[in-house]
């Protein structure tokens, strides 16, 4: 039977600004964008070293999900497997292969190499929480807020999940943006039913 969800918060990520439930947390207008993220690592105080070793897209989507959670997510409540991660853009992880081809010039970096999969941020903020639910990586022209709706629900109205993170996480270039939600069936004093246009509303905070 379906019941509903809740996004219970929220984070993105655009234009070198960082908001946590619709709340401006974090703003460096100066930095070049890959510095951008360094900057947000360092002024959080977040301590994971292999942070320094992922690519843009990894370290856009891994920085997101650590300020999703912080402050609310009760990790304790869920078991591994209760947990998982639906995320999407529409690159793929073309800004990783570019680079990783401009390497094949001269010496091949295997370090490069490992990220060219879109799906390599998941299992970055898998490792990095012992995440084991179901995760899944879709590319489609632009945030198809109705699927990611459909699919996260299927899976949390059917219990194979409990709660989900979810949402877009694109980087090429130096356009980049980062939308993650934090969906559980457990509603909060913050929450917001968990729709398609809750979705695109957050999303669209800042057309950066």
């Amino acid at each position: 039977m379906s019941t509903n969800t809740y996004i219970n918060a929220d984070c993105v990520i655009t234009g070198n600004r960082i908001y946590k439930n619709g709340r401006p947390v974090f703003d460096d207008q100066a930095a070049a964008a890959p510095d951008f993220l360094v900057s947000a690592y360092r002024h959080f105080d977040l301590q994971y070293p292999k942070f320094y070793k992922m690519d843009h897209t990894s370290r856009l989507g891994w920085l997101a999900n650590e300020l999703l959670l912080q402050e609310g997510f009760q990790k304790e409540k869920y078991r591994p497997e209760e947990v998982g991660i639906v995320l999407s853009n529409s690159n793929s992880s073309l800004d990783t292969d570019i680079r990783y081809y401009e390497t094949v010039q001269s010496i091949p970096s295997p370090a490069l190499f490992v990220y060219t999969l879109p799906n390599i941020v998941i299992g970055e903020i898998s490792i990095c929480h012992g995440f084991k639910g179901e995760n899944a990586f879709f590319v489609s022209e632009q945030f198809d807020t109705g699927f990611i709706e459909q699919y996260v629900n299927g899976l949390v109205n059917n219990n194979i999940l409990q709660a989900c993170i979810c949402g877009w996480v694109e980087w090429l270039g130096n356009d980049y943006r980062a939308a993650l939600f934090l969906v559980e069936k457990m509603k909060t004093a913050n929450s917001v039913i968990f729709t398609a246009e809750n979705l695109n509303k957050i999303y669209q905070i800042e057309n950066g």
